[in-house]
């Protein structure tokens, strides 16, 4: 390998060594060596550092020209290519060279070769490791009807370890749920697929910290994944724009008003009040009027809610006096407020 990589240094011909390139990539698959070996090959071929990582995993190789893993902090890359996998970016591979490049064109197609050859390994030897999973598998984990064993199996099929806890993830969102993956869950395991209109993502940890604004998030609580499944979805409900990601552990006594019959729910005078106040479910309503009251419940005091609304406290103290008064509730008082808690996340309910 070694021998045919200073062969191929030494050719003037463009097309010779565009020929070459692929030939050396293809000779790579054939041997089926591993990634840190396809990092040391590339490295030595293009005669500046070569550096790949895998997005499942976090897993980050970066090797010098003479095969050793690179020491110097890690430089702008001149070139990348992303690694993709069953149409999915699983990884990037990229050089580092330093000053005015080589042969962008040659840099280029050994990227693409590199990453060809990068998915090659991935898929032979680490399947599970990639984030989209076949739904029929994902469905059987999260099923109350699967039995124990086809729930574990199909786990295992997954690329779970049987004594790793899997946590359950419900989610709405607009980006792509490999990367909403990823995010929630850096650097381990972690397998997504859509069922429905939501997403299911199932994970040995969750960093909630990583969720972007635009996703909401359900995260079931329950060490068995058909209960956490169930939780997942209600948490889900109880999601809002100013709190996007809800742990079903969270809700305490609140998760309750998911059982409530939505006609019992309607029904209740608080409720109504709450959606002749801000709008049917599912309408816009008065924007500012339902942004103070949803700040006021959160926050628990007016200045609180004064300091997240950008506004002095008189304005919000005006504000909550005349949603009061339209409420027929008193919201300084502490039952008022409690009421008035329940009845918004009640009504928030109605629209799912």
């Amino acid at each position: 390998m070694e021998a045919l990589a200073v062969r191929l240094s030494q050719l003037d011909s463009h097309a010779d060594g565009a020929i070459r390139v692929i030939m050396f990539y293809d000779t790579l698959i054939r041997r089926r060596v591993d990634l840190p070996a396809l990092a040391r090959a590339s490295a030595g071929l293009a005669e500046c550092v070569a550096g790949m990582r895998l997005h499942g995993t976090g897993r980050v190789i970066r090797v010098a020209p003479d095969g050793r893993e690179a020491s110097a902090p890690p430089a702008p890359a001149s070139a990348m290519t992303p690694i993709t996998l069953d149409e999915e970016e699983i990884g990037t591979v990229w050089l580092e060279r330093p000053g005015p490049p080589g042969s962008l064109d040659l840099d280029e197609l050994l990227l693409d070769r590199l990453a060809i050859a990068a998915a090659a390994v991935v898929e032979r030897y680490a399947p599970a490791r990639t984030t989209m999973a076949d739904p029929a598998l994902v469905e059987l984990v999260i099923s109350a009807d699967s039995d124990e064993a086809a729930r574990a199996r199909a786990l295992r099929l997954l690329g779970f370890a049987a004594d790793l806890p899997v946590h359950v993830v419900a989610v709405r969102s607009q980006l792509p749920l490999d990367r909403v993956g990823v995010l929630l869950c850096p650097a381990r395991p972690v397998k997504a697929a859509p069922l429905a209109d939501v997403g299911v993502i199932l994970a040995t940890t969750v960093d909630r910290t990583h969720v972007p604004a635009s996703v909401r998030a359900g995260i079931g609580a329950s060490e068995s994944p058909d209960r956490s499944w169930r939780e997942a979805r209600t948490a889900l409900r109880f999601t809002t724009p100013r709190r996007p990601v809800v742990h079903y552990d969270g809700l305490g006594a609140l998760a309750l008003l998911a059982q409530v019959p939505r006609d019992a729910a309607r029904d209740n005078a608080d409720v109504a009040a709450i959606a002749r106040l801000v709008g049917d479910p599912g309408a816009p309503g008065d924007p500012e009027t339902l942004e103070t009251l949803e700040t006021y419940c959160a926050a628990g005091s007016l200045r609180r809610a004064a300091e997240l609304l950008h506004l002095h406290h008189s304005s919000v103290a005006r504000r909550l006096e005349q949603i009061g008064k339209t409420l027929d509730l008193d919201l300084t008082e502490p039952t008022g407020l409690l009421r008035v808690r329940v009845a918004l996340a009640a009504w928030r309910l109605l629209d799912d």
